[in-house]
């Protein structure tokens, strides 16, 4: 079991875009009938969504689809969940200053989701993140779990298990 860490901050109308954060349904719609807009645009609507879903970086709104973004979306890779834990302390605070609601930046608070990632992590649990930022911006902190992970488990691994650095100093995959 391995760890990937991601992160995304941007404007929170472009993370209010929901359909581009949630997988396409399995099951297509059926083709359009020669005179059905309708039923043309919803057609087109989910070929678009399919085919945009697995590249956008936008986060997903089921943590475990990270695995299915670009390799180039991975912050970092780690075998021991702590090392994955200590980026996502760090990277919140390094954030933590820049956080719209003043209670969030708490020490205190921000050390309990970290020592909790832990134990989720070290359960083979994915641990999510989010916060707004000034300037209506928002940032996602997520680690997700691989080989395999529990929630998803027919999702494929982005980077090979030998790809995690055993470290707590994250591997560019």
């Amino acid at each position: 079991m391995h760890h990937h860490g991601y992160l995304w901050t941007g404007p929170k109308e472009r993370f209010d875009t929901e359909a581009l954060r949630r997988p396409p349904h399995p099951e297509p719609p059926p083709p359009p009938g020669p005179e059905d807009p309708a039923a043309e645009r919803l057609f087109r609507r989910y070929r678009d969504v399919a085919s945009e879903f697995p590249l956008v970086d936008l986060p997903p709104l089921e943590t475990a689809y990270w695995l299915v973004k670009p390799r180039s979306l991975i912050r970092g890779s780690w075998d021991e969940a702590t090392d994955a834990a200590v980026w996502l302390g760090e990277r919140l605070a390094e954030f933590a200053p820049r956080f719209a609601n003043g209670w969030e930046r708490d020490s205190g608070r921000l050390a309990a989701l970290v020592d909790s990632a832990v134990e989720r992590l070290r359960s083979g649990g994915d641990v999510s993140v989010g916060a707004y930022l000034e300037h209506p911006s928002f940032l996602s902190l997520a680690v997700v779990t691989c080989s395999p992970n529990l929630g998803l488990r027919h999702l494929p691994c982005p980077a090979a298990p030998g790809a995690a650095q055993a470290s707590g100093t994250p591997q560019v995959v």
